[in-house]
């Protein structure tokens, strides 16, 4: 007996190929233009002559492919629905998951990936789980290339589950941002997030980071201290650059892992712990193994669900959204005005080698706040890129993750020195940007902002009464925000 399958999109185009699509494959289609005239039809026809499988557009007239999937939901829950969407972003993917969707489809799509999609999900007709009511946050994930929307249909996908995961991809890649938006589409969103990078630590240390310690374990250890698995219980552990790992922690780490577990350093007490955990890495795992820097079984442990995140050479498209996003923060963080950047600009910048990835980016884009002379930015005044030509390939670089702050700084001074930009001025712009960071990362506390500079309080307090009744600085046109004292 042939399948039915019924498609509601407010897209002529769309139904026209789909319904060819699906013809040619065997099933039986039935066209919908409107959300309401679709739901009028599943109320009236008898249960047996309801669909084998729903598809839904997202933005349509009158109502949204969401409600739609939450009125399915409520009326024939195990009734498998595929969510297709040409305005495709994480929150969009991670709503659809958690509101019962089999499968989310950004277009344009493959027509074969259309069909093979439909034939898993009658397949697994009945197995699916019941929706959630965490609520979906922003994450700040930025992108709508394809590399992008495979990385939020794998978050999607995730959302009704606590599994382990492995993320894997270059330094620079947003490893750990991908990693809380895991956790906060997750069960465990209202529980701790803890994060530890392994390559931070030293070797050490890291057990007794991890697991805990008990007063007198070591040498330093004056008080007792829980590690990160105790912090993180109930919520979910980030282990970012695990291949750094010693393998004495890494087996350690295996245990606690298989069985939810271990003992503290110098402890003879149990300690048991409901964690998941994330893993993240740069480097080839499979040849850490090869070469006996990395478990096996570990691995395996780990790589329960692995996710691999693009560089963003692979998703050059999304440069121009994530340079408008990050001269946005920029701005706001630094208290500068917002920077714009001009189309010849951003076609530089997607031409760009970017070794340093969307880390690198979000660097130039905190340089280009604080250093470019006007709102509009264009293509000559980006640091290393002033030489390129639209027909020439880029062989320049923008300053990358690794690159010292002490050149680009060097850099910096010499332009504006030769700009004829007295010293005085750029000091006291770099003072102001100091004191503003500083008070935005302690929360405005004055005390505690002004050790982080290295003053006294009251040294720190003259300089904000100074600048609050001094003229502008030539160099940044504002004066400081200072923060309300707490």
């Amino acid at each position: 007996m042939s399948r039915t399958v019924w498609i509601l999109d407010d897209d002529s185009s769309i139904r026209w190929v789909l319904e060819r699509a699906f013809s040619a494959a065997g099933w039986t289609p039935r066209m919908f233009s409107e959300p309401q005239s679709f739901l009028d039809t599943l109320t009236t026809v008898a249960r047996e002559q309801t669909p084998d499988l729903v598809l839904t557009d997202v933005r349509m007239p009158g109502m949204d492919g969401m409600d739609v999937l939450e009125r399915l939901q409520q009326r024939l829950p195990n009734l498998p629905v595929v969510v297709m969407t040409a305005h495709s972003d994480l929150a969009s993917a991670v709503n659809a998951f958690k509101g019962g969707a089999f499968e989310y489809l950004p277009k344009p799509f493959d027509l074969d990936e259309v069909i093979a999609v439909a034939e898993r999900a009658t397949k697994a007709q009945g197995e699916a789980s019941p929706a959630s009511d965490v609520p979906v946050t922003e994450t700040g994930i930025i992108g709508e290339s394809p590399a992008m929307q495979e990385v939020f249909r794998a978050i999607g996908r995730l959302s009704r589950s606590s599994v382990t995961v492995l993320l894997t991809g270059a330094s620079g890649t947003g490893k750990e941002l991908v990693a809380r938006a895991l956790h906060q589409h997750s069960p465990r969103a209202q529980a701790p997030f803890v994060a530890l990078n392994m390559a931070a630590i030293p070797s050490e240390l890291i057990e007794s980071e991890l697991f805990g310690h008990e007063k007198g374990a070591f040498t330093g250890a004056t008080t007792r201290r829980d590690g990160r698995f105790q912090q993180a219980n109930g919520g979910t552990l980030f282990l970012d650059e695990i291949g750094d790992m010693p393998l004495a922690v890494q087996t350690r780490l295996l245990r606690a892992l298989a069985e939810g577990q271990f003992y503290p350093v110098g402890s003879h007490q149990l300690v048991t712990v409901d964690v998941r955990v994330i893993a993240a890495t740069h480097i080839d795992l499979r040849k850490a193994i090869a070469e006996g820097r990395f478990r096996e079984d570990l691995y395996h442990r780990l790589n329960v669900i692995h996710v691999r995140l693009p560089t963003l050479e692979e998703r050059r498209s999304d440069i121009p959204a994530l340079a408008e996003h990050f001269l946005h923060q920029a701005a706001e963080e630094l208290k500068m005005p917002r920077k714009r950047l001009t189309e010849q600009a951003l076609k530089a910048l997607q031409k760009a080698p970017w070794p340093g990835n969307v880390r690198q980016l979000e660097n130039l884009c905190r340089w280009v706040t604080v250093m470019a002379s006007s709102d509009w930015v264009d293509q000559d005044e980006l640091p290393s890129l002033a030489s390129l030509h639209d027909d020439n390939p880029v062989h320049s670089e923008v300053p990358s993750a690794a690159q010292s702050w002490q050149s680009v700084m060097s850099e910096t001074l010499r332009e504006k020195l030769a700009e004829g930009v007295p010293f005085t001025d750029i000091q006291d712009m770099l003072e102001q940007m100091a004191v503003a960071i500083a008070l935005e990362q302690t929360g405005g506390h004055r005390q505690q902002a002004a050790e982080r500079l290295g003053w006294g309080r009251n040294t720190l307090t003259r300089k904000l009464q100074r600048w609050e009744t001094a003229p502008e600085n030539p160099l940044t046109s504002e004066k400081p925000a200072a923060k309300p004292e707490k």
